[in-house]
Formats: structure tokens, C-alpha cells, sequence
């Protein structure tokens, strides 16, 4: 898939929620997120902005999956 989707931040939150992650703690307007194996990312959620292709790409390195194998569990 080279293509790359814009997510709204819930959508990202679900499927992170889908693969056991668990929101830790929120600081503003982000939100953290950890998993048993304590892999952790965050995720941005400011009013009216989307996650960008850019962010998806570093918040599925930060968990150690490719994006192609985050959009799966959508």
C-alpha cells in the first residue's frame, strides 16, 4: 500500500486500543499509550486536525509495526 491515509486521532486510538495499548496518561492535548511488552507512542489530539501520513509512519515505527500492518486492524 503506498498510499498512506489520513486518520482522524479516534480512529487511531481504536485500532491502538484493538492491539492491547492502553492510554497511560495525557498531557494537553496528547495522549500516551502503552502495552504490555511496554511499547508506547502518542497521540496528538488537537481540535479539528487529523493525523497526517507522516505521523501515522512514526506513530507504527514507535510500536514496532509497519503502517501497512496498523491499517489492518482498522
Amino acid at each position: 500500500m503506498g498510499n498512506v491515509p489520513v486518520l482522524k486521532p479516534a480512529a487511531v486510538v481504536a485500532i491502538l486500543l484493538k492491539l492491547g495499548f492502553s492510554e497511560v496518561r495525557q498531557r494537553g492535548a496528547h495522549k500516551q499509550f502503552r502495552d504490555g511488552a511496554g511499547r508506547c507512542t502518542t497521540v496528538p489530539f488537537h481540535q479539528g486536525r487529523d493525523i497526517s501520513p507522516v505521523l501515522l509512519r512514526q506513530i507504527a515505527k514507535d510500536i514496532g509495526l509497519t503502517v501497512d500492518d496498523l491499517l489492518k486492524h482498522r
